[in-house]
């Protein structure tokens, strides 16, 4: 190497300045010249500038075989994150060590937590002869080390492809004395080769109410007047159940969140470590049987949890991501139905004051184009909170999408003026957003932070709202759902005109005449 070493001990640069410095410039260089055997800048140029073209598109939406960056997780990462929000709860994971690790990671990276699950650590001669002696030694350990109050049991491919019987496994593990026989041990079977994080979050509370509620004798009983709440999978999740929360409160009434993660997700720094923090309490997930009625905030993360529920003869209602003035009237008015009293005038206040915010604002929302995609349930509420705003919800895309969602999608376009030109796509990938964005331009993106690529891409600037948040911090801890949720993702959204406006304003006698101090 020509160039003397930037990085010291005493001069230590971050990646981002260190890989600019001339000896990694080589490097990089030759490294490309030796061993990458590229096509020419040129070439590159030219296939680059036709994955932009209507030609290309058509090309794009006609593949079958292959799925390039989707929007979606698998299901071991859903149930992990519902197991998470019982009481004492150690999520075990029935398959292979570095699987774990990899659900583990996502959810960190995106709550900033350390996130405690364990595996049975299966390898070569399990996936041969079984997983059962895997789960006895795993369940015992786990017991003894972790002292928790319950232990939920999820899979992965490799336990799934084998055909390995949890139900069989964990009462063989208890007669072992791996752990007690009344010990609560839930289980799900979350292959990783088909749906996604939403199905596995559905599958796991399914799981756990089967567990509490399956084998109860008096679920026959009268109902009282608590309600049950299920957040559904929802990165902002430590905001929101608190919002619903403070919300439930207001009301007066008795709810029990069924897997509230907003503590064990935002642990204080106090000197003492919480392996396990806050929850729902396993006394109130059993009583939760003798509720008057169920909501879920998310259809689409709870179809078999809510038809188990209903069969146990509750009520229930399904939202889809409750955001924006409508869709919190909503909720408050079911609320309201169900517990017999009238929506808080506390309440009343922050919807005229959100709506007066709108109205402030709505100058600069007005006929702005978005393209939006996630989750199913957060793509509807997100598309009709847009609408209210004025904007224009263009390409709204989500890999878990069905041909039900997308209709009502369509149904919420088709109800405004500024639907016109939205189109919903489920079961596409941010491969075809990227086709969708080139060839029907929009303003801004509205998603995750893999949408960080397409920002780079395409130039058009991302608005991050939705899981996973990797490269921002602490978005998860302020709330979306509710007046003031609505509130914080309004603001959130304006800044990033507002930033862009000033971005594109500010050369000093070029566009600096727009650069104004007040917007």
């Amino acid at each position: 190497m020509s160039h003397p070493v930037s990085q010291s001990a005493d001069k230590v640069l971050d990646h981002f300045t260190l890989f600019r410095q001339p000896e990694y410039k080589e490097m990089f260089e030759r490294k490309k010249a030796e061993f990458e055997y590229g096509h020419s800048d040129e070439e590159v140029a030219r296939v680059s500038e036709w994955t932009k073209s209507e030609e290309y598109k058509e090309k794009n939406f006609a593949r079958e075989a292959v799925v390039i960056n989707p929007t979606k997780a698998c299901q071991p990462i859903g149930a992990m994150f519902a197991a998470q929000g019982f009481e004492g709860t150690l999520p075990f994971v029935h398959g292979s060590q570095g699987c774990v690790a990899y659900y583990r990671t996502h959810l960190t990276r995106h709550f900033k937590e350390p996130n405690s699950a364990v595996s049975s650590s299966m390898t070569e001669d399990a996936a041969v002869f079984g997983g059962l002696n895997n789960m006895i030694d795993g369940l015992a350990n786990a017991y003894e080390l972790y002292k928790p109050k319950m232990i939920a049991v999820l899979t992965t491919c490799m336990a799934e492809v084998i055909g390995d019987d949890l139900q069989g496994f964990i009462q063989n593990a208890k007669n072992k004395d791996s752990v007690p026989q009344d010990f609560p041990v839930p289980f799900a079977h979350t292959p990783a080769f088909v749906g996604s994080h939403i199905v596995g979050y559905d599958n796991m509370i399914k799981g756990v109410l089967t567990h509490f509620w399956g084998t109860s004798e008096n679920y026959d009983t009268p109902k009282n007047a608590s309600i049950n709440l299920i957040p559904g999978f929802d990165g902002y999740a430590v905001g929101n159940n608190r919002e619903l929360k403070r919300i439930a409160g207001l009301f007066g009434i008795d709810m029990t969140i069924l897997s509230d993660v907003s503590d064990n997700f935002d642990t204080p720094m106090d000197g003492e470590y919480r392996m396990y923090d806050g929850g729902t309490t396993l006394e109130a997930t059993k009583e939760a049987v003798h509720a008057k009625a169920t909501i879920s905030m998310q259809e689409y993360c709870t179809p078999q949890s809510l038809q188990f529920i209903k069969e146990k003869g509750q009520d229930v209602a399904k939202f889809n991501y409750p955001m924006g003035v409508a869709a919190t009237d909503e909720l408050l008015l079911k609320l309201s139905e169900l517990s017999g009293k009238p929506v808080p005038a506390e309440l009343k206040l922050e919807r005229g004051r959100l709506v007066d915010a709108i109205g402030d604002s709505h100058t600069h929302l007005h006929g702005k184009r978005f393209a939006v995609y996630g989750d199913p349930d957060f793509c509807l509420g997100m598309t009709k909170f847009l609408l209210e705003l004025g904007a224009e919800p263009v390409h709204i895309l989500s890999t878990s999408g069905s041909k039900k969602w997308e209709k009502q999608v369509q149904k919420a376009l088709d109800a405004s003026p500024f639907g016109k030109s939205g189109k919903a796509y489920g079961g596409k990938d941010l491969w075809h957003l990227r086709s969708l964005i080139f060839t029907d331009k929009v303003d801004y993106i509205i998603g995750n932070s893999y949408g960080k690529y397409l920002e780079r891409d395409t130039k058009v600037p991302l608005i991050r709202l939705t899981y996973p948040i990797f490269d921002r911090h602490h978005h998860h801890r302020y709330p979306t759902w509710g007046y003031q949720g609505a509130l914080n993702v309004l603001v959130r959204i304006l800044d990033r005109i507002f930033e862009d406006i000033d971005a594109n304003t500010n050369i000093v006698g070029q566009t600096d005449y727009s650069f104004d101090l007040i917007r």
